[in-house]
């Protein structure tokens, strides 16, 4: 995900965004909507943070063509939920966040559910 997408030419040089960056935006604001546990990532990403790394685009795929992003988002949410409603909340905070901090324009934001939490007694208390 290490490309860079070429935003604006300004008067002393270019102004670029790695797809990086995006994808921490992203996990960002999909984690800040309440319902959702986490981002689910692929098996080679779980055993890179088993062993330390914290891997902050995890779950997120970034696209940029024409200043235009689309994203897919792997998440995992909270049981008891209403799926659609927290769905359409992380499609909202993810495309306000990505609009106002880097000024291109949400194309598509795909939301995947590929788990559920149920939460233990431990995680009550």
């Amino acid at each position: 995900m290490a490309e860079n997408t070429h935003v604006e030419e300004l008067e002393y040089g270019n102004v670029n965004i790695s797809d990086d960056v995006i994808g921490i935006i992203t996990n960002i604001a999909a984690t800040e909507v309440e319902g959702i546990h986490g981002l689910s990532g692929s098996f080679a990403g779980e055993l890179v943070e088993i062993f330390g790394k914290k891997n902050f685009t995890k779950g997120v795929k970034v696209v940029v063509e024409d200043n235009e992003v689309t994203v897919d988002l792997n998440v995992i949410v909270d049981y008891g939920v209403k799926i659609p409603e927290v769905a359409w909340e992380v499609q909202e905070n993810v495309k306000k966040a990505i609009e106002n901090m880097t000024g291109l324009v949400s194309k598509e934001i795909n939301v995947h559910i590929n788990g559920i939490n149920f939460k233990s007694d431990k995680d009550k208390e």
